[in-house]
């Protein structure tokens, strides 16, 4: 072996093994801090300018869709970062031009929108599990990327994003759902249903990262094997992916409290129980 590709090598495994390194939660949190005080200043920006964004976030069971949107909205305001998460859709959506239901939700100036799944149910769940036809798939295949560019130039700001999960990691946070009181809200029947559909779920999203992965909405994958990296790596991209600027604020002071005329209540207050 040369120099040259063993030095490569010893870096690539150098490399891999930082990436494989336990996140501590300290240093998680430090890094977290400082990607939520980004997302305050696009939260300003967004608002002050306008803009109008829209997050898709898409995966397998158990990928880590919904830690990664809470630690991406939990110091936000719910007015400006906005979530859905649709439910099947009802016999009437059913028979609506199939993008319909997510039109409604679209955002208005100052908004961002995330989506936790999204119009490409169509070509994920729906597909693998038979819930429509693969006419009606290859139909969404050729018009889902003449549905975003529509939506990319009436000014909004869109990003697609993927997260990829081993069959590994997928079975074991899974099984956690199981086993763990505080998870089992999380498994559904259709959970239970896709596990043992990997390798179609696998070809059902190569072929849609194949025919909608365009220049104008790109998908970007993010490995999801570590939750806490994840999340600090989608935020990061995320923040770069759009053009932000700081917003200048003004100054805020309390002012002095004024002493009112008030007088005690004859009423006792009901206080809750206090076992902690």
């Amino acid at each position: 072996m040369s120099k040259q590709k063993k030095a490569a090598q010893e870096k690539a495994e150098v490399s891999a093994k930082a990436t494989d390194a336990k996140l501590s939660r300290k240093d998680y949190e430090e890094q977290l801090h400082k990607l939520h005080v980004e997302l305050v200043k696009l939260q300003q920006w967004v608002v002050a300018s306008g803009a109008k964004v829209v997050i898709v976030f898409e995966g397998r069971d158990g990928a880590g869709k919904g830690g990664t949107i809470k630690a991406l909205t939990e110091r936000v305001s719910p007015r400006v970062f906005r979530v859905v998460a649709l439910p099947a859709p009802t016999e009437r959506e059913k028979s609506q031009m199939y993008v319909q239901r997510y039109l409604t939700h679209m955002p208005a100036a100052g908004e961002v929108v995330i989506f936790d799944r999204s119009w490409y149910n169509r070509a994920g769940v729906e597909r693998v599990m038979g819930f429509c036809s693969e006419s009606q798939v290859q139909k969404f295949l050729a018009q889902a990327p003449m549905f975003e560019r529509t939506m990319v130039e009436s000014g909004i700001i869109l990003l697609k994003y993927w997260l990829e999960v081993s069959p590994q990691e997928q079975e074991k946070r899974l099984r956690a759902r199981i086993d763990d009181g505080r998870k089992t809200w999380k498994l559904s029947p259709m959970d239970i249903k896709s596990f043992n559909r990997w390798d179609d779920y696998t070809q059902a999203r190569d072929e849609m990262f194949e025919s909608t992965d365009t220049p104008w909405a790109p998908w970007f994958v993010a490995r999801s094997e570590d939750k806490k990296r994840v999340r600090l790596n989608l935020i990061s991209h995320l923040l770069g992916q759009i053009p932000y600027q700081p917003v200048e604020q003004p100054k805020v002071k309390l002012p002095k409290r004024k002493i009112g005329k008030y007088k005690a209540a004859n009423y006792p207050f009901k206080f809750i129980a206090e076992p902690f």
